[in-house]
């Protein structure tokens, strides 16, 4: 019953320019935002249409997907990747895979990013930050907390 590009072209529909991928962790958060912006996936999102811009189904399609799988797919597509892990500095292997694929990174690392609702508020605190790094060449890695965004050394 799903429409058509044909159909979807008559309509004025676009299609979205993907920009930032919410990783597995926050995937509550991902949906969210991925429902009221057609710039925003995360995986197993089917895609939708959204203020006339039609956003294609995410190429990571399961949560379960192993970070070296996704990474390198996400890199490649050049978006944003915001994740939640506040001691992302001690994963070496995770921080290698970043820096081999030329990832732009942001993760939320305040101790009280736990639920839906307190990754939104440390995301909308420092929205146009990240957004703003949309246009960056990685690899990147950023810790945003609801008052800084601070980059990392990789």
């Amino acid at each position: 019953m799903g429409l058509r590009l044909r159909d979807l072209r008559a309509s004025g529909v676009r299609t979205a320019s993907v920009r930032f991928y919410f990783d597995a962790d926050i995937l509550g958060l991902g949906k969210l935002i991925a429902s009221v912006r057609p710039d925003a996936t995360y995986p197993g999102d089917p895609g939708t249409v959204l203020h006339k811009r039609r956003r294609p189904a995410c190429p990571i399609t399961s949560p379960h997907t192993d970070d070296a799988v996704w990474i390198p797919i996400v890199a490649r597509s050049g978006w944003v990747t915001i994740t939640r892990d506040r001691h992302i500095q001690d994963h070496r292997a995770e921080l290698a895979a970043v820096r081999d694929h030329g990832l732009v990174m942001v993760a939320l690392s305040a101790p009280e990013a736990r639920t839906t609702w307190d990754q939104l508020e440390v995301v909308l605190c420092q929205w146009r930050a990240i957004e703003a790094l949309a246009d960056s060449q990685g690899p990147l890695l950023y810790l945003a907390t609801r008052t800084s965004l601070r980059s990392v050394p990789l």
